[in-house]
């Protein structure tokens, strides 16, 4: 989860966020991809509405991730650790009635090798951020920024936060996203979606 009341330290940050907020209300065909490009960033965004659940990736640069680490205690050298994934602002909103439960460690990746993959957990990065020697502060920032392991969103609740695709630059994949209403599972996907190039 981001949390931007403590500010924002870096102009391309702050041009990011402004763009979050701003995205329009789409008008989609349940379950199918819808794609948006910010013009002033090049930035683009997926969006899909499917069983109750609106779920959104927008791209977030190399040079923005870097900004953003960096402002928070982060070194170049571990910033670039991060930037060098494929990074995604992510959105999740409950459009339905019924409870969602989701669980990051059910969504899964699939690039061009069709091989399904799980996303790296917040647990998983905090290691690597031991083992560089990432300060607690830092790490501690870097948790909050990251979309939530596991949640309960009610009828109009929503949350947003970065998560990571281990692609290089440019990769296309299709998120596979499944979740839980009442007891039933349930499953939809965002299509072609598109990691961003080192510059847009």
């Amino acid at each position: 989860m981001l949390k931007t009341r403590n500010g924002l330290e870096q102009g391309s940050v702050r041009n990011l966020l402004v763009f979050l907020c701003a995205l329009p209300v789409w008008a989609i065909t349940a379950g199918a991809t819808e794609t948006s490009r910010d013009p002033e960033t090049g930035l683009e965004s997926w969006q899909v509405e499917a069983r109750g659940i609106q779920l959104r990736l927008t791209q977030i640069s190399p040079d923005q991730a870097r900004a953003f680490y960096q402002a928070r205690g982060f070194t170049p050298e571990q910033a670039e650790d991060y930037a060098s994934s494929c990074v995604f602002m992510t959105v999740v909103r409950n459009i339905g009635t019924l409870p969602i439960e989701h669980r990051l460690a059910d969504w899964r990746y699939v690039a061009g090798d069709g091989k399904a993959r799980a996303l790296r957990s917040k647990a998983e990065w905090d290691a690597a951020w031991v083992d560089r020697g990432v300060s607690e502060p830092a790490r501690i920032a870097f948790a909050w920024a990251q979309f939530p392991a596991t949640q309960t969103f009610h009828a109009g609740d929503w949350n947003q936060g970065m998560t990571t695709y281990q692609l290089p630059r440019g990769s296309r994949f299709n998120l596979i996203v499944n979740w839980r209403a009442g007891d039933a599972g349930r499953k939809t996907t965002l299509e072609n979606v598109r990691c961003t190039d080192e510059i847009q």
